[in-house]
Formats: C-alpha cells, sequence, structure tokens
C-alpha cells in the first residue's frame, strides 16, 4: 500500500536509489544516507504506515519481527559493541519522514557521534503518582 509523495514508498519501488541490506514480503532495510555511525540501518515496512500510532498490529508484528534479524547481521559485519534502536514519532520527536521507520545505530564507544541527552527523574516522582501514571495509560489500552 503506497503513498505517492513517500520518500521510502519510493525507494521501497526502486524509484528511488538504496544501498539494500535486506528485504522481504513484508520489510526493506537500507543503509541511512547519513550514517550516524558505520551501519546506520534504517528499516521500513512495505506497508505505508505513518508513524507507530497508526500501525496495525499485523504490520507491528511482522515489522518488529525483523529487526533482530537485521541488527544481529550488523553485530556480525561491523562487530559494534553497543546498538541504539530509535524511532521518532512527530516533529517534537524528531521524524521527518512519515514512513514509520526504525533507525540501527551501531555504537563503537563514547565518541562516535551519536548521543542524546536523557535526564533521570527517578526523584520526581512517588510510588503513587507513577501508579496514577501507569493507571492512565492502562484505561487506554483496549
Amino acid at each position: 500500500m503506497r503513498h505517492d509523495d513517500c520518500l521510502f514508498c519510493k525507494i521501497i519501488d526502486g524509484e528511488l536509489p538504496s544501498a539494500k541490506v535486506y528485504e522481504d514480503k513484508y520489510v526493506y532495510a537500507f543503509m541511512d544516507i547519513s550514517q550516524v555511525t558505520e551501519g546506520h540501518t534504517l528499516v521500513i515496512p512495505k506497508k505505508h504506515t505513518k508513524n507507530i500510532y497508526e500501525t496495525d498490529e499485523e504490520t507491528a508484528k511482522e515489522f518488529f519481527g525483523r529487526i533482530p534479524k537485521v541488527a544481529s547481521a550488523i553485530k556480525k559485519a561491523f562487530n559494534p559493541v553497543g546498538l541504539n534502536i530509535l524511532n521518532n514519532n512527530d516533529i517534537l520527536a524528531g521524524q521527518t519522514v512519515y514512513h514509520l521507520h526504525l533507525h540501527l545505530i551501531p555504537r563503537y564507544d563514547e565518541h562516535d557521534g551519536f548521543g542524546f541527552n536523557w535526564q533521570m527523574k527517578r526523584d520526581d516522582y512517588s510510588q503513587e503518582e507513577l501508579n496514577d501514571l501507569a493507571k492512565k495509560i492502562s484505561k487506554e489500552i483496549d
């Protein structure tokens, strides 16, 4: 199911070039042109879906089910000491292509060009407040 003005749909269809890593009936994996670190790979579902919020369960199952296979191949090929798996949804989170995708970013050392600031707020919430937050989410799950 293609979306005509989607960059990634055009890559899947061969209208735009890519350095293909893996392809099957459900997913397409290719090298990210930014190469934040060597081996930085994108994995996308072949079915167009804008983001994680709009992804049906079957597409998610097939899509996420392929991630260990591609990640393991990156590990064998480049021998990184770690791997970040990153997904951005909507503008504030950094999404720039509106087709669900995961970045598999091999990590080599603390100076390899990738990083983010994760501020721990462990002391900002009591157990009761955490329980309340959990209930808000739980009641919205179908």
